[in-house]
């Protein structure tokens, strides 16, 4: 039987995961230790911060004009992360966490929940190239993937502390909060699926407790 576009997805997104990180003591760690080579290593634990984002206008992978409070992020909680297309180590793994997260919010994506990739190379990853790799991941209609113009972007990257002048030394780290109160937690590394759906659940009941 022929496999499905989600199977071989899938199937892709766990070897990738799965040849990174047996190969992470010596390759991915290693990349992740030398600070202008593959991505800034932090040992910081995950953190509690406010973030106030501004309406910065970007794009998205169709080539939209989006603007990143009111039309991504909305009023709902996000989960971010920062990625860019010709990264070879982190960024797969990063990726194929968030594919397994999309499936396991299900329907709740879009209305409670969004995910969000935003490119730290804006000047490389222009829409086509974001669309085609968001393809390989299988990514779905409320999995948002961003760049714009360069200044832009950097706005965004520096409003949720991850902005670095080279791309490859961007650090690795998932940001869930919302967007309207500025709570955000930043999860550094290489958070787990069950380890974002309980930020997830967190913040959504904080959501839940101050509308009451």
């Amino acid at each position: 039987m022929m496999a499905t576009a989600r199977e071989r997805s899938r199937a892709a997104s766990t070897r990738i995961a799965a040849a990174l990180l047996l190969g992470g003591v010596f390759g991915v760690n290693a990349a992740l230790a030398h600070g202008t080579g593959h991505h800034a290593k932090t040992d910081a634990p995950a953190a509690n911060v406010r973030v106030q984002l501004d309406d910065i206008p970007l794009v998205d992978r169709y080539g939209v004009e989006r603007r990143l409070r009111s039309d991504v992020l909305g009023d709902r909680v996000a989960v971010v992360n920062f990625v860019y297309t010709t990264c070879t180590t982190v960024c797969p793994v990063a990726s194929a966490t968030f594919a397994q997260v999309q499936e396991r919010l299900g329907a709740r994506l879009g209305t409670q929940v969004r995910l969000v990739s935003i490119t730290v190379d804006p000047q490389r990853d222009t829409p086509a190239r974001l669309r085609a790799y968001a393809a390989k991941h299988d990514a779905g209609t409320h999995w948002i993937w961003l760049t714009g113009r360069k200044d832009a972007v950097d706005a965004a990257l520096k409003g949720f502390g991850a902005y670095t002048p080279d791309p490859q030394d961007h650090p690795a780290m998932v940001m869930i909060g919302d967007a309207q109160s500025g709570r955000w937690t930043r999860l550094y590394g290489f958070p787990s699926v069950a380890e974002i759906l309980v930020e997830v659940e967190r913040r959504a009941a904080e959501r839940a407790t101050a509308a009451r």
